[in-house]
């Protein structure tokens, strides 16, 4: 009888650290993945920089579009650094423990960084839809009041449901194992150690996605339905690539980081594998924020004109 209780005590112990198994699967190419993880890492970190930099400091970029991409650079820096130099001090120290409090700070940002992108992307298209729609109105509906109450709300607004997520999944008993098939602690791969039933969480776990990812995404297809059906209208073919070019750099961004996180989290159970998650969390964690100051430097005149012009000040 005394075992039986010792060996239920055992199996109940409360779990005080993680260890997060990372790419350790693939040991013959850990350097190989800290160096392209790193230099990913500093290209964020440069190109975001400098997508900042410009937007505060060229007076052709001061306006509402410019004001919103300076403020997602921000977001995409602070994204990738919840997880990116975590993962690296992983592979370099070869040890993937991370304590019970330092997880669930990592999934804590990791959520309110991820929800806040949801809700700038959202405005952003607001942005695009106002200014080719309603292009007479536009100075006066999207004046700098308005865009700096529409940024600290995409920051703000989820903080309590996130933040209320974490405190509600450590809230768990955690037992058996303590190993997370991922890069970084993330909600479902954290729900699979807990013990006993967690079909209620998963189900606000659903319920915030469908909140904080879905709407927003609807909100962004219905603006850009608007945006393309007016761009139709406009005769000129000349016209019409000019009003699709001041948005195409934002679809290509919402295509890359809704398409990723959209398989991610809402494939079936039956059909996930842990590895192909983990490939798939690479995009938007890393590749967007990554591309993001291409895709919006390359693809956008403003910008380019504004780097050209930059650029010389500082290699001079």
């Amino acid at each position: 009888m005394e075992n039986k209780v010792k060996a239920g005590e055992s199996n109940n112990t409360m779990i005080r650290e993680f260890a997060l198994l990372g790419f350790s699967g693939i040991p013959n190419l850990q350097w190989v993945l800290f160096g392209v993880f790193l230099v990913a890492y500093l290209i964020i970190l440069l190109g975001n920089g400098i997508i900042i930099l410009i937007t505060k400091i060229d007076h052709t970029l001061q306006n509402p579009m410019y004001f919103f991409l300076g403020n997602f650079s921000i977001l995409e820096i602070c994204y990738a650094t919840t997880t990116v130099p975590r993962m690296l001090r992983d592979i370099w120290t070869k040890k993937g423990n991370i304590s019970f409090l330092g997880c669930a700070t990592q999934l804590c940002f990791f959520l309110i960084f991820g929800g806040t992108e949801c809700l700038l992307l959202t405005v952003m298209a607001y942005d695009r839809y106002v200014a080719i729609c309603n292009p007479l109105h536009y100075p006066l509906v999207m004046n700098h009041r308005v865009c700096v109450q529409l940024v600290a709300g995409s920051w703000i607004s989820g903080l309590p449901f996130e933040i209320g997520q974490t405190c509600q999944i450590f809230s768990l008993s955690f037992c058996g194992s303590n190993t997370i098939n991922h890069f970084f602690c993330d909600v479902l791969p954290i729900l699979k150690l807990a013990c006993g039933d967690t079909s209620v969480n998963e189900m606000l776990v659903y319920i915030l996605s469908v909140v904080f990812f879905m709407v927003p995404f609807l909100l962004v297809v219905t603006s850009y339905g608007k945006i393309i059906s007016n761009i139709l209208k406009i005769s000129s073919a000349k016209g019409r690539a000019k009003a699709f070019s001041t948005c195409s750099s934002h679809l290509t961004v919402i295509i890359l980081f809704y398409g990723t996180a959209a398989i991610t989290y809402f494939q079936p159970k039956s059909n996930k594998s842990e590895e192909l998650e983990k490939l798939l969390s690479l995009f938007y964690t890393i590749l967007t924020p990554m591309m993001n100051p291409f895709i919006y430097s390359l693809r956008n005149k403003d910008v380019m004109v504004a780097l050209k012009k930059l650029l010389p000040k500082y290699l001079t």
